[in-house]
């Protein structure tokens, strides 16, 4: 007779935070400013603006945006608030920067939401491998969050954790 197979990560108290299943669904638009500049690099408010003006804005219907500039021009931040407000009625979310930086902004409002008081004194693995997008700096904010909840902190899966923080 087979001996009955036991999962004892199941069977123990060990919680485990995967952040992928927190992932916000939408579009990433990464969205260069460069062709709205003279040369790629001068920004003439008057051509700019009339840029904005003419711009298709509905296309980012739900979407997640971050705005920026691929070249070493110097844009002044207004530019980048006056297509943030066209966006506002159609993003989710509108971002100064690449769209690592605007997963990690992402993350961070989910993250500062979470209810935490279920991992009081636990032991949890925060998930390692994921196939979407979680930013180191997810990983990163979630650690710190835990520290003062958490009995111990492991990184990675239950089979092979790295051990990160345990409360004396």
């Amino acid at each position: 007779m087979a001996e009955e197979i036991i999962n004892r990560v199941t069977n123990s108290k060990l919680k485990v935070i995967d952040l992928e299943d927190y992932y916000p669904k939408g579009n990433r638009v990464l969205f260069d400013i460069k062709d709205w500049l003279l040369e790629g690099l001068v920004l003439r408010e008057k051509e700019f603006r009339a840029y904005v003006t003419a711009h298709n804005w509905e296309q980012y219907q739900d979407c997640y945006v971050a705005l920026h500039c691929s070249t070493d021009a110097i844009v002044p931040d207004w530019a980048y608030m006056l297509i943030a407000i066209e966006l506002e009625a159609y993003s989710k979310r509108t971002i100064i920067g690449s769209l690592e930086v605007l997963e990690s902004i992402l993350y961070a409002g989910i993250i500062s939401k979470l209810e935490l008081s279920i991992y009081k004194d636990m032991p949890v693995i925060i998930k390692g491998c994921s196939h979407k997008p979680v930013p180191p700096n997810a990983l990163v904010l979630l650690s710190q969050y835990l520290k003062p909840v958490a009995k111990s902190i492991m990184f990675g899966e239950a089979c092979s954790s790295v051990p990160l923080f345990k409360r004396k």
